[in-house]
């Protein structure tokens, strides 16, 4: 069964206050769709609900911190009381770190958690039943290539991103037979100001500094460059997201150029992939502990 948006359908939308959440509220307004926009930053929501009214569709705000079991509680049933229902709810709420793990504070760890993993937990498990009473809905997770093979000096947000995986791979089990859907999306770089609101400091500066010093590794040490693929627009992201959600059951998502054999080449030879990335993960330990010295 296909996941057609159209003007009778909700949408729910968390971190819809800029980058790919906003993106995607105006690519579902475009269908006509009533679209609830959930974010902690009531200004930027604003702007977007103006975005999605222009775009064709009805605008919800509400504000919310969806890292708190209570405040998801509160969206759901505020929708649910509303609107009656959700067609498509869109975990996209998620934050970064930048820290090596002895570095990692417990508050950080658990701060990943919260807003990428028990959000997703905490919103799916109180949508499903409206979900399933109607015998329709899709869930849809953010979650990350990084969900899926390792990157350095942001475990707490590589395991999230995994847990996320996990969770939704769970969910699929129990609707087999049903037509709710759940699906992960798998981004790799894009371009937002998500890299620079990373906790711990910004792993995009991380990334600026160590990718022109990796090729000068790879070139000393007689090492191959990693393979990294382009970054992309939110908006060419989103395309790509409702273009899935638009057939219904699908598997994960990867939206980025050669990143699902990234993933199976994690599962099948992870020392191979270790060996491509080993320029690109010495220049990131040479730049991280720069940074640390500076202060």
């Amino acid at each position: 069964m296909t996941s057609n948006i159209d003007s009778s359908s909700v949408v729910v939308i968390t971190g819809a206050s800029s980058g790919l959440g906003a993106a995607c509220a105006v690519r579902c307004a475009r269908k006509g769709a009533t679209v609830v926009l959930v974010a902690r930053r009531e200004d930027r929501l604003r702007e977007v609900a103006l975005r999605v009214t222009d775009a064709g569709g009805s605008a919800v705000v509400i504000v919310a911190d969806v890292s708190r079991e209570a405040e998801c509680i509160r969206v759901v049933d505020s929708v649910a009381t509303t609107l009656g229902r959700i067609d498509l709810f869109i975990n996209n709420a998620g934050r970064g770190n930048l820290a090596s793990i002895e570095n990692t504070p417990t508050e950080q760890w658990r701060s990943m958690f919260a807003v990428n993993v028990d959000s997703v937990f905490w919103l799916t498990a109180r949508a499903l039943p409206l979900m399933k009473k109607a015998n329709r809905g899709h869930i849809i997770a953010i979650s990350s290539v990084a969900g899926r093979y390792g990157h350095p000096f942001n475990a707490a947000y590589v395991a999230a991103k995994h847990a996320v995986m996990g969770f939704i791979a769970a969910l699929r089990t129990e609707l087999v037979g049903t037509n709710v859907h759940a699906t992960c999306i798998c981004p790799a770089g894009i371009i937002t100001e998500w890299a620079d609101a990373t906790e711990g400091g910004s792993i995009g500066a991380l990334y600026a500094a160590a990718i022109p010093r990796s090729r000068t590794i790879a070139r000393e040490r007689g090492l191959s460059m990693a393979p990294l693929t382009r970054m992309m627009s939110a908006e060419e992201c989103a395309d790509i997201i409702m273009s899935a959600i638009e057939g219904g059951r699908t598997n994960d998502v990867f939206t980025h150029k050669d990143t699902h054999e990234l993933a199976v080449q994690a599962v099948q030879d992870r020392c191979t992939q270790e060996d491509a990335f080993e320029a690109l993960w010495l220049a990131m330990r040479e730049s991280y502990e720069q940074q640390e010295r500076s202060g």
